[in-house]
């Protein structure tokens, strides 16, 4: 956080930046912090932002099969429109956090459960 906020005051004047390369030059930021801040802070959609709940459930809902975020990234930019990327972060992740639970999904009350073939499905 020190180092983080030195830079946003050295670099750039007390303002936290607006584009993606200049996010990625700050101290603990890489492309998951860059992208919610674009995103939730200013409404730039410069990518996907990629948790544990958009891994988990990009896999169990086969949009990536990948496991590595930054892949997952760029498979979810080629399927979405630019327009959906930082609503659909945001939703997935609380969609993760309500319904689809890493352990013990609520597969009975989730509104995807017709679109998912999980192998670790509960109904």
């Amino acid at each position: 956080m020190i180092g983080a906020s030195k830079a946003i005051l050295e670099r750039f004047g007390g303002n936290v930046p607006r584009t993606m390369d200049e996010m990625l030059t700050i101290p603990g930021a890489a492309r998951k912090t860059s992208n919610v801040v674009l995103g939730t802070a200013y409404g730039i959609a410069s990518g996907v932002v990629v948790d544990t709940h958009v891994q988990r459930l990009s896999n169990r809902l086969e949009l990536t099969r990948n496991e590595d975020p930054k892949k997952i990234e760029q498979d979810l930019i080629k399927i979405l429109p630019q327009d959906r990327w930082i609503s659909f972060s945001h939703q997935l992740i609380w969609h993760g956090r309500r319904v689809c639970h890493a352990r013990n999904p609520k597969c009975a009350d989730c509104n995807l459960e017709s679109l998912c073939h999980s192998k670790d499905k509960t109904v």
